[in-house]
């Protein structure tokens, strides 16, 4: 497996917690041969936290690690940096500046600045947002650079990006999938950043 084929792997999933074990199994292998780079090469600081603060409202901390504890935003970037193509790329920071925009007309504030709770409303309407618009999904192959899932939406680029993340990491796919690694041992050969991240406060 090279790295492209590895990402491509990962992007396939677009529902990680229905895979068959056998892909669910591919994808943790591919998730650690990528690794997690040492700093965000896409996102800067604020965009970082932002994505960060986001992916922790949808898969949040409870008795097991939640996305930002997994990476979400160290995976995130790794996506923007090395799979999307350049439109993908600019609508998901677009993405990210309309959000501050949202949270700045509310609350006078950069999302990742306010509350939990204003926050949380945030997420919601994108929520609402997102569920209004008809779901066009593309899942045939497609081009080297390109994503297999055709869709303008930011949030949803973003909670599929998070669920990724999550899912294939070692904490969530151990732990909430009850996915048992064969041989039963986790190869921590990949390095992973302490973040701090379930689509459980599904927003």
């Amino acid at each position: 497996m090279n790295r492209r084929e590895a990402l491509r792997l990962l992007m396939a999933g677009a529902t990680v917690p229905l895979l068959p074990r056998g892909a669910l199994a591919a994808m943790r292998s591919a998730r650690v041969f990528v690794g997690t780079p040492d700093a965000p090469r896409t996102l800067n600081p604020h965009q970082f936290a932002t994505a960060k603060t986001m992916a922790e409202l949808i898969l949040p901390r409870t008795e097991t690690p939640g996305a930002a504890d997994e990476g979400a935003a160290e995976f995130i970037d790794l996506i923007l940096t090395e799979w999307y193509v350049n439109d993908e790329r600019a609508r998901f920071l677009a993405g990210l500046d309309d959000v501050d925009h949202r949270s700045q007309s509310l609350f006078s504030k950069d999302f990742a600045d306010a509350s939990r709770a204003q926050q949380t409303d945030i997420l919601m309407v994108l929520g609402a947002e997102l569920s209004e618009l008809p779901q066009s999904r593309d899942h045939s192959p497609r081009n080297r650079g390109s994503s297999p899932q055709a869709s303008d939406n930011f949030y949803l680029m973003l909670r599929r990006l998070t669920m990724i993340a999550y899912y294939t990491s070692e904490a969530g796919a151990t732990q909430e999938l009850k996915f048992e690694m064969i041989p039963d041992h986790f190869d921590g050969c990949a390095p992973r950043h302490t973040a701090t991240a379930k689509e459980g406060s599904q927003s």
